[in-house]
């Protein structure tokens, strides 16, 4: 797939129309299709906000072009990708439908965040040529993409996927084992799961949770890794600490009894006002600007540190 590619992106809502805009914005021609109509008109408009808003090429919103009907969206592509919800017979259903429209060649990826690829890709005829490219929210400013193959998923395929994701931009890892949540969700709700069970437990509050995370070792996390830690400290004493801690942390296999009754109380955080902290309109935008604003800055400084060659 080297050179320009013809990129099909399925649903224009959140991730799609931001996975879409990537691709456009790389030099790819892009056409992008959801079935909700709403969706679809307004996304060379949302597409061309982004682009404005992260002073990026404004032309490249003319390499989308919308398209209502899925067949015709997926017809010439080399290269699809699904982002639709997080519906597994939702998904299972499009892709079949995807499978007798596209080219035999054509690469199908599916953007789930959490769902294993080998149940959304297994009633397919032609199975090695599907996978999982699992973007971040947002795409267009979090530059990881979780590439995750399958028992069928050919080499080829993974490397072509890989060689397509680093050339517009984005930093691909390849998943070696098709796992529910792959690395990144795993690694996080591993981290929230005792994050509740802090408050559950009365140890802390919601908002001291947060202070210890965002000024202790989360100031470390974009340039120090847990392993890479872990060997800056020696593997000796991060054994003798998971000797005595990792006892007592939360292990249980299902949610939070905690969190349950916050949803059941109608309790759902920043949708209903109120979750673990309660959140007034000004506090959700306040909070809202202040990520894209941190996340928009490590970007201009990954684009800086590119230009002068990592020096």
């Amino acid at each position: 797939m080297a050179g320009k590619a013809r990129i099909a992106v399925i649903g224009a809502g959140l991730m799609g129309h931001g996975i879409a805009q990537v691709f456009a914005l790389a030099g790819h021609d892009v056409t992008i299709t959801d079935s909700f109509t709403a969706n679809l008109d307004t996304v060379k408009a949302r597409i061309a906000a982004n682009l404005a808003d992260l002073d990026d090429d404004p032309a490249a919103v003319n390499r989308v072009t919308p398209n209502a009907d899925l067949g015709a969206t997926v017809r010439d592509a080399d290269y699809v990708v699904e982002a639709v919800l997080e519906d597994l017979p939702l998904k299972q259903t499009l892709f079949a439908e995807i499978e007798r429209h596209a080219r035999a060649d054509a690469i199908l990826a599916s953007n789930t965040s959490v769902i294993p690829i080998t149940k959304i890709m297994e009633g397919l005829k032609r199975r090695e040529r599907a996978l999982g490219t699992h973007w971040w929210n947002p795409p267009y400013l979090v530059p990881l993409v979780e590439v995750i193959g399958t028992q069928w998923t050919s080499p080829e395929v993974i490397n072509t996927t890989m060689a397509l994701h680093k050339a517009i931009g984005k930093t691909p890892v390849h998943v070696k084992k098709d796992v529910a949540g792959f690395v990144g969700n795993r690694l996080q709700h591993a981290l929230w799961r005792e994050a509740v069970a802090l408050v559950e437990h009365g140890i802390c509050d919601a908002e001291t949770v947060d202070t210890v995370i965002k000024a202790a070792f989360g100031r470390r996390l974009a340039v120090l890794g847990p392993l890479e830690n872990a060997d800056l400290v020696g593997t000796d004493l991060t054994l003798a600490i998971h000797n005595t801690v990792l006892p007592e942390i939360e292990s249980r296999p299902g949610a939070s009894p905690y969190l349950e009754k916050l949803v059941a109380d109608g309790k759902l955080g920043f949708k209903s006002g109120e979750g673990f902290r309660t959140w007034t309109p000004e506090q959700q935008k306040e909070l809202r600007a202040k990520v894209t604003q941190h996340l928009k800055a490590a970007r201009a400084k990954d684009r800086a540190t590119d230009r002068s060659g990592g020096k």
